[in-house]
């Protein structure tokens, strides 16, 4: 068997995966057993799954997601308010695929972050776009990108992703180009995308925070009645150094 032209021209293709396939498949004894059509049904097997693993390393690296954290590691034991039943439910990430949002709420060090990581990961691993900002760097990121002409395209850029992880919102309150970009955010995630936003903030204050009572009202109507709540309560879960 011409195993090395064979190799390179799998590579030429662009085929890695299958690439791998036949080395492993050639140097298995068992494998001259299989019949033509299941040796060619297990590289594409091959191919197909590394193809789908760099298309989640790809996802992720675009997420920036600012935890390694999985849904599988979430901890349900810590009494926080956890609801297992409605985070399993958002774990199936059917209410991003709908275009719903999902708020977090609670203390500081309760654990929002890395849920909400946790819930970016799942959707990368379904396929679906993410990206990670923390809030008062994404307005001030906002700020200068409208001083140089990049304005446009960074929403756009937001604008494309199935969800977007807003984290740690407020609590200090909103200027008024912070109201309108916040505004333009969820105007173009209407119906056509998911938010998280994690804050320490409850939801009843968040319209203080948006500070205008026409702008709270139009940007709180599109997020908050089309949303799951989780809301987390306790202690930090952050170590603490040991007392001296």
């Amino acid at each position: 068997m011409l195993n090395h032209p064979t190799l390179d021209r799998l590579h030429e293709l662009g085929l890695d995966g299958m690439a791998k396939g036949f080395r492993d498949l050639a140097a298995n004894p068992e494998s001259r057993a299989l019949e033509h059509a299941e040796w060619l049904g297990l590289l594409v097997d091959q191919e197909a799954t590394l193809r789908q693993q760099k298309r989640f390393e790809a996802r992720t690296r675009t997420a920036k997601l600012r935890q390694s954290a999985t849904v599988e590691e979430v901890d349900f034991r810590t009494p926080r308010g956890l609801d297992r039943t409605l985070f399993l439910r958002l774990a199936s990430c059917d209410w991003v695929r709908e275009h719903r949002h999902c708020l977090i709420t609670g203390p500081c060090g309760t654990g929002k972050t890395f849920i909400a990581c946790a819930l970016g990961d799942k959707a990368c691993r379904d396929n679906l776009s993410v990206l990670y900002q923390r809030s008062s760097r994404l307005f001030g990121a906002l700020a200068l990108a409208r001083g140089d002409g990049r304005y446009a395209r960074l929403m756009r850029q937001l604008a494309r992703v199935n969800l977007l992880i807003l984290d740690d919102w407020g609590p200090e309150p909103l200027n008024a180009e912070q109201r309108r970009d916040l505004l333009e955010i969820v105007e173009d995630r209407y119906n056509c995308g998911s938010l998280v936003i994690t804050s320490q903030v409850p939801v009843e204050r968040w319209y203080e925070i948006v500070g205008d009572p026409t702008l709270a009202d139009a940007i709180l109507d599109r997020v908050v009645h089309n949303a799951h709540r989780i809301e987390l309560k306790g202690e930090t879960r952050r170590k603490r150094p040991a007392a001296a």
